[in-house]
């Protein structure tokens, strides 16, 4: 017998060695093994059950219910659009019936928002807090929103730090300039102009072709001087 049988001989020794054992193995704990089979097949049916038969419809019930809503807050009926009009649900209803959902979801940030219009400011930063997004728009608009409010409710400070994480959030030409501005402004308002400078000078090396940077130098020259 050749040395080359020899190696090929133990190898086949030991794998069957190996299977004896895994055998073994399982004949031991075959009990254990079918058990915890049945588990992971019932989680992953019920995972799948779940949003196909609860999760899913669900979904589809509250998109459809946040159409009237969106309409009244198009055409400015805040209050309607927040509470609805006796036959449709508001987005304060659409929340507490299906916040769980990608609707009810976006509805926080309507509510936000609309009670922002309101005067609401409080209810505004609670609403805009729960809501959760990391779109290009909305999200900044929200964290924005949320800089209006405290902006209102006498917390400058806190809104500058909003309005600059606004800014950041999802940088574009769109709601960045806007938020960088408004964050100059309010830096200002606080006589903190070293800040101011900084969210101006951003605008005019970062965005010179957005509608803020037009007129960029003229506030640029104010905190200056």
């Amino acid at each position: 017998m050749t040395e080359q049988q020899d190696r090929t001989e133990e190898k086949l020794a030991s794998v069957e060695e190996v299977l004896g054992r895994s055998e073994l193995f399982i004949e031991k704990n075959q009990k254990k093994l079918l058990t915890g089979l049945a588990v992971i097949i019932i989680v992953v049916l019920g995972f799948f059950g779940y949003h196909k038969f609860i999760q899913g419809p669900k979904e589809l019930k509250a998109s459809k219910l946040m159409f009237t809503a969106e309409k009244y807050f198009d055409q400015d009926s805040i209050s309607k659009a927040l509470n609805g009009d006796g036959d449709h649900l508001g987005f304060v209803q659409i929340i507490n019936d299906f916040g769980g959902t990608k609707s009810g979801n976006l509805a926080k940030y309507y509510a936000g928002v609309c009670n922002l219009k309101l005067g609401n400011y409080k209810e505004a930063v609670d609403f805009l807090g729960d809501f959760s997004a990391d779109d290009e728009i909305i999200a900044p608009m929200a964290i924005g929103a949320q800089g209006d409010a405290y902006l209102e409710l006498g917390e400058a400070e806190k809104a500058a730090k909003l309005y600059v994480e606004a800014a950041q959030k999802k940088i574009n030409a769109f709601t960045s300039p806007q938020f960088l501005f408004k964050a100059g402004l309010t830096y200002e308002s606080l006589n903190n102009n070293s800040k101011a400078l900084e969210m101006f000078e951003n605008i005019k090396s970062e965005y010179p072709k957005s509608e803020e940077a037009r007129t960029i130098d003229k506030y640029i020259a104010r905190v200056q001087g």
